[in-house]
């Protein structure tokens, strides 16, 4: 009723709506018949690691990016390889399954105080390793014809707080910033980036970059991403207003898409 009526830009879907091959194949042809849509987006967070979405129907816990990064880091062509090999794997099951977006790769680097949250999730601290895994993760998933989802832009790893939980202010400076978080972000080949809801203090003291016309700016501008930008999911703890005043502000301040996760119908 919902897909019918409201007819949302794309659909994400999660653990809870995964139970197997079959049942997932049946749940995305009917969403896209339902649209009238043969290429109708849906969308999964399938980074591997203890982010996985698709645990219904292949174990891939032991596979966080960080597990490439290392690789990577002792032997160039072994973790290239692997990388490859895995993102194929995966790929192939998403294109049978129907599913045309994935919200990889996770593209914050990683500090000495960043959150746990993101931990395994990200590639490494070394910005080089993180250069070269997400350009194979772009070329793998553009050969499948799927959407890519760079996030957290413009930077997640500055941050020592979980914004599924709580709001993150970062301090720290604009050279800090601009020499390493923002510039993993650079020349990126995605569809798509998904904000951070993090307030950059040097920025713009009052608003997160979901929230901030200063900061979408600046990643249209100095960051020079210029496809489609979409917000976290504006159901996180992070954002204080309501959906309705989430999703106005991110709309203001240049989001093209915001995302909603946590399946409440009455939101």
């Amino acid at each position: 009723e919902l897909i019918i009526n409201q007819k949302p830009w794309g659909i994400i879907l999660f653990k809870r709506n995964v139970k197997n091959m079959d049942q997932l194949k049946e749940l995305t042809s009917r969403i896209r018949f339902l649209m009238r849509d043969p290429c109708y987006p849906i969308m999964i967070d399938e980074e591997g690691g203890r982010v996985s979405r698709l645990s219904g129907i292949v174990d891939i816990s032991n596979f966080p990016q960080k597990l490439f990064g290392k690789l990577f880091e002792k032997n160039k062509s072994l973790g290239i390889n692997s990388y490859n090999e895995y993102l194929h794997f995966i790929c192939q099951i998403l294109k049978e399954s129907g599913i045309n977006i994935n919200t990889i790769p996770v593209l914050d680097i990683l500090k000495n105080n960043t959150h746990k949250v993101i931990g395994d999730r990200s590639y490494s601290k070394n910005l080089n390793t993180i250069n070269v895994l997400k350009k194979l993760c772009f070329t793998v998933l553009n050969k499948f014809k799927i959407g890519s989802v760079s996030k957290h832009i413009p930077g997640h790893g500055c941050s020592n707080i979980d914004t599924h939980k709580k709001l993150s202010v970062v301090n720290n400076s604009l050279d800090s910033l601009f020499k390493k978080d923002f510039k993993a972000f650079k020349n990126t080949e995605s569809k798509f980036s998904m904000t951070a809801h993090i307030i950059y203090k040097k920025i713009d003291p009052k608003n997160c970059a979901t929230h901030s016309k200063k900061m979408i700016n600046l990643i249209r501008k100095k960051i020079g991403f210029t496809n489609i930008i979409m917000s976290d999911d504006l159901s996180m703890k992070a954002l204080k207003f309501s959906i309705s005043e989430n999703t106005k502000k991110a709309f203001t301040a240049g989001c093209n898409l915001v995302l909603h996760c946590n399946g409440n119908l009455k939101e």
